[in-house]
């Protein structure tokens, strides 16, 4: 939304049409709902691309029809075949979450906390018919807060990568600016965190928690077990307390902490299934976790 927001106002570039994806069911009734880009694109007048595949003959014959010179991209969750990818004058350019040729794939962000980097970034590139593999055109750096969740990164992210972006579409269309190839070395892989791939493991190390926590939220969204049921997570804190045996709950007036294989993790908001979330110290009040229960 960022990106689109700022090329709109930008008084160089002509936005001719908005491509997304199809609509997605949301929801009790699971209806079928508008992106807030789509939602953008309509109350700006702007013609509405949303093929099912990007290689739909009827898509790429709009997209002739349009004849763009430069097709900028951010977060469009599918692969461009080489047919469309040849139409434009200047080609597609990517704005990607990431410090390119760090974290090429889904996730970059949530990788980059996973993983527990300092530094991150965006990149606009050219691009290939290759995963995040084009020429780089430009790049800005982010440092990653202690505290940082993907979702909030990931909004700083597409702050700056906007500027970013429509900084590259201006050196494009002067002909000011050309894309390097991306070194070889330090090549990385973000792929896409499954609901699976969210559940906490109480015996990694505290630090690791911390980071997983943060790199799921908000989505898929960080989970574990109490009772047999799954109970959501917001965002935890290292303690430096006496140590507790991984899952083990120690309940406080003001805190609920979970051991791990290193230091304990305060609880932050909790979710039990069909409720809303809740601080850790209320939803124990009203659970009341008995000596020796534990989480996972």
């Amino acid at each position: 939304m960022p990106s689109l927001l700022a090329l709109l106002d930008s008084p160089l570039h002509e936005v001719v049409a908005v491509l997304t994806r199809p609509h997605a069911r949301a929801g009790r009734g699971r209806r079928e709902v508008a992106s807030p880009v789509e939602q953008l694109a309509v109350k700006e007048g702007l013609p509405v691309l949303s093929p099912a595949r990007p290689r739909d003959p009827d898509f790429l014959e709009q997209l002739v029809d349009l004849h763009p010179d430069c097709c900028p991209v951010v977060a469009y969750g599918a692969l461009i075949p080489g047919a469309a990818l040849a139409i434009p004058d200047h080609g597609w350019v990517n704005l990607h979450f990431s410090l390119l040729p760090a974290w090429r794939g889904a996730a970059p962000v949530q990788r980059a906390i996973l993983s527990g980097d300092e530094i991150t970034g965006a990149s606009t590139f050219q691009i290939e018919t290759g995963l995040d593999t084009g020429p780089v055109y430009g790049v800005v750096t982010e440092p990653i807060r202690p505290m940082d969740t993907a979702g909030g990164l990931l909004d700083r992210l597409a702050r700056s990568g906007a500027d970013l972006l429509v900084a590259t579409m201006d050196g494009i269309a002067d002909g000011s600016l050309t894309p390097r190839p991306q070194p070889p070395d330090g090549v990385s892989v973000a792929a896409k965190i499954t609901v699976d791939d969210a559940h906490v493991d109480w015996a990694a190390p505290a630090a690791h928690v911390d980071r997983l926590v943060r790199a799921c939220t908000p989505a898929p969204g960080p989970w574990t077990l109490f009772r047999g049921q799954r109970l959501k997570l917001g965002p935890v804190r290292v303690v430096d307390d006496t140590a507790l045996a991984p899952g083990e709950l120690r309940v406080t007036k003001h805190s609920v902490r979970v051991g791990t294989a290193t230091a304990p993790v305060e609880l932050g908001d909790v979710q039990a299934p069909g409720k809303r979330p809740v601080p850790a110290p209320d939803w124990a009040r009203g659970t009341r976790p008995g000596p020796g229960e534990r989480l996972g």
